[in-house]
């Protein structure tokens, strides 16, 4: 008996070793940081507590960065196979894991303080449409992210693409327009953090295996403290044909900033089209537009991508494009909450009428208008991010 208690107490000690040695040596470990709130006037959100591996760890995991997945907006996405990191989180050993390494381009518009952000954000939410953080990387000026890993890539990949957009039937698409609305609610409302994305778009919704929408990249996001619902800024962030005319204009964002975003992504999952590249017949100056002139002419059906002509559901998807059009309106206060959205997706409710969306435009209006351009002042620095597949 006494042999075998000693062969125990041996075999605990050697654990508790190594672990305190791989830790020393930078193989493992825990950073507490208490200096990740987004803006240095807002309060401090509370130590953070996540898995730091160092760089060269990182680095033969990846294979020297050679298996590159795509590029985001900040950088290169890489993925390391099942990967055999053994690390300590919250007290359970985790080990052979697919992760996805998102590493800041030295050369990206994104700073520490967006790194930062996002490294804060994402290691304190939790939902089930929301991609997870599992780890980070800081040192040799390299800024690095360890994300799951997304076997299906982003959305766009599938949307926007004439051989793979039969693969998302409506059903398929019906669940990515709810878990993609219900992240953002739990963003909005429901975790303990109210947060506004600011840069929701096709290429920022990952998919998983089983196409479960995951909503990613929170570098721009920005946190709202207590009772607040507006903010403004001179740095105007975010992806063309996704902002609202409120935010692209004046810098002013809220959660409706997010809504109209949601808008414009839901009538791009309907119609497999993007707002920003589509034209028809010299017709309109962009999807909303179209959209808006096929529903007043009682012609939503025409809206919708001809590989879904044996899945859609007709009473889901025009519910859907009219649950768009209320997010793309023009003014605030019109659009609804993700909370009234989620609600509507949900039932069979008779829905308001929707307004004239913003940024809609006949081209033969265009033709119309002469300005100097002298004359156009803008009062925002603005940073734009060209969409491209991942």
């Amino acid at each position: 008996m006494v042999l075998i208690a000693g062969s125990i107490f041996v075999s605990i000690f050697s654990c508790f070793l190594f672990a305190f040695i791989m830790k020393r040596r930078g193989k493992l470990g825990y950073e507490t940081t208490e200096d990740l709130s987004v803006e240095h006037h807002e309060p401090d959100q509370g130590k953070l507590e996540l898995p730091l591996f160092d760089f060269s760890t990182v680095v033969t995991a990846t294979n020297n960065f050679s298996n590159k997945l795509g590029q985001g907006g900040f950088g290169p996405v890489y993925k390391i196979a099942i990967v055999s990191f053994i690390y300590l989180f919250q007290g359970k050993l985790q080990d052979e894991r697919e992760i996805a390494v998102k590493r800041l381009s030295r050369s990206s518009g994104q700073g520490v303080q967006e790194f930062k952000n996002e490294l804060m954000l994402i290691s304190k939410l939790q939902h089930r449409n929301l991609v997870k953080l599992v780890g980070y990387c800081i040192g040799r000026e390299e800024k690095i992210l360890l994300y799951e890993y997304m076997p299906n890539k982003s959305l766009d990949v599938f949307l926007f693409n004439p051989t793979k957009q039969i693969l998302l039937d409506w059903s398929k698409r019906f669940c990515i327009i709810d878990g993609i609305a219900r992240g953002l609610l739990y963003l909005h409302r429901d975790s303990r953090l109210k947060v506004i994305h600011r840069d929701l778009k096709t290429s920022n919704i990952l998919l998983d295996v089983n196409m479960n929408p995951k909503i990613s990249d929170f570098g721009m996001a920005r946190i709202f403290g207590g009772e607040q619902t507006i903010a403004n800024t001179n740095r105007v962030v975010g992806t063309y044909g996704y902002m609202s005319p409120e935010y692209a204009m004046e810098g002013i964002f809220s959660e409706k900033s997010d809504v109209f975003s949601f808008g414009v992504l839901l009538l791009e999952i309907v119609s497999s089209k993007k707002n920003t590249n589509f034209y028809v017949l010299e017709e309109s100056y962009n999807l909303l537009g179209y959209v808006w002139r096929k529903w007043n002419e009682n012609k939503g059906l025409e809206i919708m991508d001809p590989t879904l002509a044996e899945s859609y559901n007709s009473e889901e998807l025009m519910r859907c494009i009219h649950i768009g059009l209320l997010c793309v309106q023009e003014h605030v206060h019109d659009r609804p909450t993700m909370s009234t959205i989620v609600s509507m997706l949900g039932s069979e409710g008779t829905l308001p009428l929707p307004k004239q969306p913003a940024f809609t435009i006949d081209r033969a209006q265009v033709s119309d208008i002469h300005f100097n351009i002298n004359d156009a002042v803008s009062i925002n620095s603005v940073t734009i991010t060209k969409l491209e597949g991942r």
